[in-house]
C-alpha cells in the first residue's frame, strides 16, 4: 500500500476513533516505511569508498598502530606511480639510452676515430693532477655501478630475469641495492669535489658559442679555439653537476622513506629520480665515447694525466698558450700573470 493511501486512512481512522489512537495510528505507517541510510542521514562504508574514490582521495581504513599510513588501502595516485614506473619509465630510457648507442654506433662508422693532427709529438703538457683524476675516477666508477644497478631495477625483470633465472637474478639484484644505496654517498661526495675544482673554468663565455657554431672539431673539420674546457665539457659538466646533485637528493627521499616527505613526495622523487638519471645515462655514454674509442689521446687526460702537446694545441689552443706562458714565468723567476701574451 502507498504510502499517501495509509495517511488517508490514518486520518480517516482517526476521526472515526477518536483522539485516543492518534498517536498508534500515525505512528505505525511511519514505522512500516523501510528506513534508509540516507534517511537517516547517513552514508554506507561503501558508498563513502565509491565518493572517495571518485574525488581521487585516499581509502582508508581503520587501525589501532601508531603509524596512520598503515590504514591506507587503495591510493588512486598509486595507479599512475606504478603505471610510470613499469611503462613510462620504462619507453624514456630505453629510447635515452638505445637511441644515444645507436647514435654512437652511426657517428663512429660514418666519422670514424678523430685523429690527432700532425701525429703525437712525443711532447706532453700535465692536463689533470692526481687529485683531480682520483675524484674524476672515484665519481665514475660510482656512476657506473649505480647506473647498472639502477638499469636493473628497471629491465631487469624482462631481460635479465628469463636469462639467468630467479635464484641468480633475486641475488645479484639483492647486492646492486646494496650497492646502490651505499655509493651513492661517494658519488654525491664526488660531485661536490667536482664542482668545486671546475667551477671556475666551466663558466660558460662567448668563446662556446663560436665553439658550437664550429661543430668543435667533432662535425667538420678543424677546431676552434677553447680554453681549458670546451663547450661540449662544459655541458658535461653542468649535466653531472646539476644532474648528479638532483638525483642523489632525490635518491636519498628514497633511501630515507617518509623522512623529509610524505607518499605523493615519494613518487614525486622516484619520477625525478629515474627520468634524470637515464638522461644522464645517455649523456655520458657520449662522454664516453669521446674519452676512449672516440677521440686519439683524450683518454690520456684522465689516465696519466698528461696529454700530447699537439692534442692539447689543437683541442684547447687558448688553455696551452696559458700554461706555457706560466711555464715560462716560472722558468724566468718573473711575474709575468698567466694570461699575458
Amino acid at each position: 500500500m502507498r504510502a499517501p493511501l495509509r495517511f488517508v486512512l490514518a486520518a480517516m481512522l482517526m476521526l472515526a476513533a477518536g483522539p485516543v489512537l492518534v498517536v498508534p495510528v500515525l505512528v505505525l505507517p511511519v514505522l512500516a516505511q523501510p528506513v534508509t541510510d540516507a534517511a537517516r542521514g547517513n552514508i554506507s562504508a561503501s558508498e563513502m569508498e565509491l565518493q572517495a574514490t571518485l574525488r581521487g582521495d585516499i581509502i582508508r581504513g581503520r587501525i589501532t598502530i601508531p603509524d596512520s599510513r598503515a590504514a591506507n588501502l587503495i591510493q588512486p595516485e598509486g595507479r599512475e606511480w606504478r603505471e610510470f614506473h613499469n611503462v613510462t619509465l620504462g619507453w624514456i630510457g630505453g629510447i635515452a639510452v638505445l637511441g644515444m648507442l645507436a647514435l654512437l654506433v652511426i657517428f663512429y662508422l660514418a666519422r670514424g676515430k678523430i685523429r690527432m693532427e700532425g701525429g703525437p709529438s712525443g711532447r706532453t703538457i700535465q692536463r689533470f693532477n692526481w687529485f683531480e683524476r682520483a675524484n674524476h675516477w672515484m665519481t665514475a666508477s660510482t656512476f657506473i655501478i649505480l647506473a647498472l644497478s639502477g638499469l636493473n631495477i628497471t629491465f631487469g625483470r624482462y631481460l635479465l630475469l628469463p636469462l639467468f633465472g630467479p635464484e641468480i637474478f633475486a641475488e645479484a639484484t639483492q647486492l646492486g641495492k646494496i650497492a646502490h644505496n651505499y655509493l651513492s654517498f661517494p658519488f654525491a661526495l664526488g660531485i661536490v669535489v667536482m664542482f668545486l675544482l671546475w667551477i671556475r673554468d666551466n663558466i660558460p663565455n662567448a668563446l662556446d658559442v663560436a665553439w658550437l657554431r664550429a661543430g668543435g672539431g667533432i662535425i667538420g673539420h678543424g677546431h676552434p679555439p677553447a680554453d681549458r674546457f670546451n663547450a661540449g665539457q662544459k655541458m658535461i659538466f653542468w649535466i653531472t653537476v646539476l644532474g648528479g646533485g638532483l638525483v642523489a637528493a632525490s635518491g636519498y627521499l628514497l633511501i630515507f622513506p617518509f623522512f623529509f616527505t610524505g607518499m605523493q613526495g615519494m613518487q614525486l622523487a622516484l619520477i625525478v629520480h629515474g627520468i634524470l638519471a637515464v638522461l644522464m645515462i645517455a649523456a655520458m655514454l657520449g662522454h664516453i665515447y669521446i674519452g676512449t674509442i672516440g677521440m686519439e689521446g683524450a683518454f690520456d687526460a684522465m689516465g696519466t694525466g698528461q696529454v700530447d702537446y699537439n692534442w692539447a694545441r689543437a683541442h684547447h689552443s687558448l688553455w696551452v698558450e696559458k700554461e706555457v706562458v706560466r711555464a715560462r714565468s716560472t722558468i724566468d723567476g718573473t711575474a709575468k700573470p698567466a694570461g699575458a701574451d
